[in-house]
């Protein structure tokens, strides 16, 4: 039995039920793999699900409103994820007649469909032979075959493609790259996976030579960045102001408060008077209510410390008109926020 007929079997009894394997719907295909990007399989299939009942095809997803897909995304972190996914349906209307090409090399020209996007879609949907190499496949690969290069390096990558390339069955590649992704998420795990139950423990290189767990080789993780957000929950009677976060920072796209961001954790009481807040508040005069506690969000390179000072006002003041939304405070559920700002607004006392 061939390599790609035993992991295909192994699979055929092993494998998960998820949704998106009982379709050969490119469409849905291709939402459920950016979706399960950087996200965990069991968080990602109520997004998977609420996204396909929003955007049932190609069509409706071009046709929404960039907010209305943000908000759906809220949660799943990495945005630039569903902002490329909303621009991609609108260039497949454009260009493809609503339709996902059917080949790997017009696929990768997608906005936002990278090599293993464009290598999942073209060998579950269209059957075409293009081995799929992601995070679980490379940790299975590097260690049957000890490869010892660095992940993340060019000569890595290089090494794990073309034996990816080789032990694959062309006939069936749909189903071999997806028992490959599954084997690697439930049985070659990356921490104490259960090697004595494990169809290749024969044949694995690490296992064999008692080095399973240092495959694959990574190098030192780069050091968090920490940041401080200042945020100005402002109440105006019944209304509030947010703004839309643009540039190249984190979370573009989506609303949040009025920020003043400082480089290292200030006193509360220091931010009253500091040049920032003058300027939010010419001719008015703001009351603070009350600060609230440090909320700490992990990102993959920077570590973010917000506080919410939530603040009275009579009026807005002519900046805040000029450059914030004013908005009903009942309506902020409706605006895509932060994971962050939303753990703050679930708080009782904000609303």
């Amino acid at each position: 039995m061939s390599f790609s007929e035993e992991i295909i079997d192994w699979y055929k009894q092993n494998k998960r039920n998820l949704p998106w394997r009982e379709t050969d719907d490119p469409y849905k295909i291709w939402i459920s793999e950016i979706i399960l990007q950087q996200t965990r399989v069991a968080q990602g299939i109520d997004y998977y699900l609420r996204f396909i009942q929003a955007f049932p095809d190609i069509r409706s997803l071009a046709e929404a409103e960039t907010d209305e897909v943000m908000k759906l995304w809220q949660g799943l972190g990495y945005y630039t994820r569903a902002r490329h996914l909303h621009e991609a349906a609108r260039q497949l209307i454009r260009h493809y007649r609503g339709k996902l090409p059917g080949s790997y090399d017009e696929l990768i020209t997608i906005k936002g469909v990278g090599e293993y996007s464009a290598a999942a879609i073209a060998s579950m949907a269209f059957q075409e032979p293009v081995p799929l190499v992601d995070g679980n496949v490379f940790r299975v690969i590097t260690r049957l075959f000890m490869i010892g290069l660095q992940k993340g390096t060019v000569a890595a990558k290089k090494a794990v493609d073309e034996i990816a390339g080789e032990i694959m069955n062309p006939e069936r590649p749909g189903l071999h790259n997806q028992a490959m992704m599954e084997f690697g998420a439930i049985q070659c795990i990356p921490k104490h996976p259960d090697c004595p139950v494990c169809i290749f423990r024969s044949t694995c290189k690490a296992y064999r030579n008692g080095k399973v767990e240092e495959y694959p080789v990574t190098g030192k993780k780069g050091k968090l960045r920490d940041r401080y957000f200042n945020y100005l929950f402002i109440r105006t009677g019944k209304n509030t102001v947010i703004r839309k976060r643009e540039g190249n920072d984190i979370w573009k796209g989506l609303y949040e408060f009025p920020l003043i961001e400082t480089s290292t954790e200030i006193p509360k009481h220091n931010l009253p008077g500091s040049a920032e807040w003058n300027a939010l508040f010419t001719e008015v005069q703001p009351v603070v209510i009350t600060v609230s506690d440090t909320y700490k969000h992990l990102l993959s390179h920077q570590r973010i410390h917000a506080r919410f000072f939530i603040i009275t006002l009579e009026s807005p003041s002519p900046l805040l008109i000029e450059k914030y939304l004013v908005i009903p405070i009942s309506d902020l559920g409706k605006y895509p926020v932060p994971k962050l700002i939303e753990r703050f607004l679930g708080k009782s006392y904000t609303l």
